[in-house]
């Protein structure tokens, strides 16, 4: 399936996305609010592969990028969730692709971004006594290393 192909079928069951053809994969932007419903609609449709999730700091905003794939198909997809960076929260979406649990924690640590509704949300990497310093954002400062983004 062509990528224009592909934003055609997609376009049909989400109508409020947008959607990026110039990278190598198709990209679906989609509202915070709805990602849950999208997350559940795109693993009913055969994309039953999440294998990255990861989030962006572009200093404004945070943005959530999926990279999921259709393993009947072949095809693969990105899906990008801008989120407020004062308050930045997303529903989880471990009870729908079990990898996303591992993958939400790490994104938690590092970035700040709430998974709201995740069973087990808590640092991953990062020893104790880091809990919301974020050292993946850009505005993170470490005065013992002198490290600032």
């Amino acid at each position: 399936m062509t990528k224009e192909e592909q934003k055609l079928k997609l376009q049909e069951q989400f109508s409020a996305a947008t959607f990026d053809e110039t990278g190598q994969w198709l990209t679906m932007n989609i509202a915070v609010a709805d990602w849950l419903s999208t997350a559940q609609s795109l693993r009913a449709a055969g994309f039953d592969y999440l294998f990255c999730l990861t989030c962006v700091d572009f200093k404004t905003h945070l943005t959530m990028v999926y990279h999921m794939e259709s393993t009947i198909e072949r095809t693969p997809l990105v899906v990008k969730v801008q989120l407020d960076r004062s308050k930045p929260e997303i529903e989880t979406v471990s009870h729908i692709w079990r990898t996303a649990e591992f993958h939400e924690r790490e994104v938690y640590e590092l970035f700040g971004v709430n998974f709201l509704n995740h069973p087990d949300l808590r640092l991953l990497i990062l020893p104790d006594g880091w809990e919301g310093k974020n050292p993946l954002r850009k505005d993170f400062e470490d005065a013992v290393n002198m490290i600032k983004l």
